[in-house]
């Protein structure tokens, strides 16, 4: 067992390079490589939960339950749906990608976690140094930094937990993350919510659960009025410029050339009329296109069309995470989605002992409320922490800690000195019967 948790760790460790490739010259390698380490890692995730499973996180985690059965009902369709290498090499992407809500049910071993994160930040921060002369000379080098350092954004709200020193690394990490990455506003988005998340923990006394749980429900809400406002032409969020006065832009370099870049800019709204606008056209609103399909696209499906030969104006996915998924899974899709993530921050703000817990389900709810503007649904790093985390919110161990435990647990990830003490956390807390 212990050498199915270790090859897991260092599959899981390998997906690190998969943004690398994806914005520098490098190249991913084959694509049957990265399939047979992504279809690796699920089978020894389904191993592992069915092995260690904890029967009262997996009752809690129904929601999850029905998004893979959901999931895999789609897949199903899209092996009859595709008719080329292009469509089927999109649904075994996708479906690989469809399975990482499966680390849900490993959460609850809080050692495995420790591991996996102790281990990337030993080894991966040093192989990022090997990249960097071709990191430097890449057209889109501000997102690489954020999509590699997902370690970092996943510990931020946990910064004030740590040891002096290794709070000063994480700090000044992140810090340097966004001064590198100020034309990738995503980046900077989600890098700062964490950070706040972790200065919220700090004043703790000041910021109640309850402001908290108001808080999650507002990030619940807010995506779909606002969806709403858009779509009957009231309010778009996304056209900033016309609502904030001023120059906002940065300095970006492209093919060598320096240039200005507008931080306002709407690059979002005709995703949203291309993919909703596809959906009623061909009458996939409820059920989905299957991931074999994407969506009927003016702006990038001649690419499909002409150069990859398919025949069809269509756009695999995009850079909305929510439109990628009812694209996909259609409105049922959105919906288990949904309750996956509304739950997974329900039990986290009123069913946790400890305030970082809370602070995870705010940062699920913040997740969710970005899903609608930018979210990479791939199998990486990034997506992979997201699940991480709200396999964290699930967890009736976590849920179960204290303030004190949690932090003992946080400060193992840097000093072997904590890790005697976790060690008797956990076998102290085999189980936690919240209260009802």
């Amino acid at each position: 067992m212990q050498t199915r948790q270790n090859w897991l760790i260092w599959l899981i460790l390998t997906t690190t390079l998969i943004r690398v490739s994806a914005y520098t010259t490098i190249g991913s390698g084959p694509t049957a490589l990265w399939w047979l380490i992504e279809f690796s890692i699920i089978i020894l995730l389904a191993v592992k939960s069915s092995v260690s499973k904890n029967n009262r996180t997996v009752k809690t985690a129904t929601p999850v339950k029905y998004l893979l059965i959901w999931n895999t009902i789609c897949i199903i369709r899209g092996v009859f749906i595709a008719e080329n290498y292009w469509e089927f090499k999109s649904l075994i992407n996708t479906g690989l990608m469809f399975f990482i809500p499966l680390i849900v049910y490993v959460c609850d071993d809080f050692l495995f976690l420790r591991k996996l994160i102790s281990k990337w930040l030993k080894y991966m921060p040093w192989l990022f140094l090997l990249f960097l002369p071709i990191v430097f000379t890449s057209i889109k080098h501000a997102d690489i930094y954020g999509e590699y350092f997902v370690p970092i954004l996943f510990l931020l709200p946990f910064v004030f937990l740590l040891p002096m020193k290794y709070r000063l690394i994480i700090l000044c990490s992140s810090i340097l993350i966004i001064l590198v990455s100020l034309d990738a506003r995503s980046n900077i988005i989600r890098f700062s919510a964490a950070f706040l998340l972790g200065l919220a923990f700090y004043f703790k006394r000041l910021i109640s659960p309850k402001l908290l749980q108001v808080f999650s429900f507002s990030l619940y809400v807010i995506p779909i009025i606002l969806l709403i406002l858009g779509l009957s032409g009231k309010f778009n969020i996304f056209k900033m410029d016309e609502y904030i006065q001023g120059d906002y832009t940065t300095e970006i370099t492209e093919n060598g050339k320096t240039k200005k870049a507008s931080l306002t800019n709407d690059t979002r709204t005709f995703l949203y009329v291309e993919a909703l606008g596809s959906a009623l056209k061909n009458n996939y609103i409820l059920f989905g296109r299957t991931p074999s399909r994407g969506y009927d696209s003016v702006s990038f499906g001649n690419e499909a069309k002409f150069v990859l030969k398919t025949g069809k104006q269509e756009r695999f996915g995009s850079e909305v995470a929510i439109l990628n998924i009812f694209t996909w899974n259609g409105l049922i899709g959105v919906i288990l989605y949904f309750l996956v993530f509304a739950k997974a921050s329900f039990l986290a703000l009123y069913r946790s002992k400890n305030y970082i817990v809370k602070l995870l389900g705010v940062f699920v709810a913040f997740r969710w409320a970005y899903s609608f503007a930018e979210e990479f649904t791939i199998f990486g790093l990034q997506y992979i922490f997201l699940w991480i985390t709200i396999g964290i919110c699930y967890s009736t161990k976590f849920r179960g800690m204290n303030n004190t435990e949690i932090k003992i647990w946080a400060s193992s990830i840097f000093e072997k000195r904590y890790r005697k003490i976790e060690y008797l956390i956990y076998k102290k807390r085999m189980e936690w019967l919240l209260k009802k």
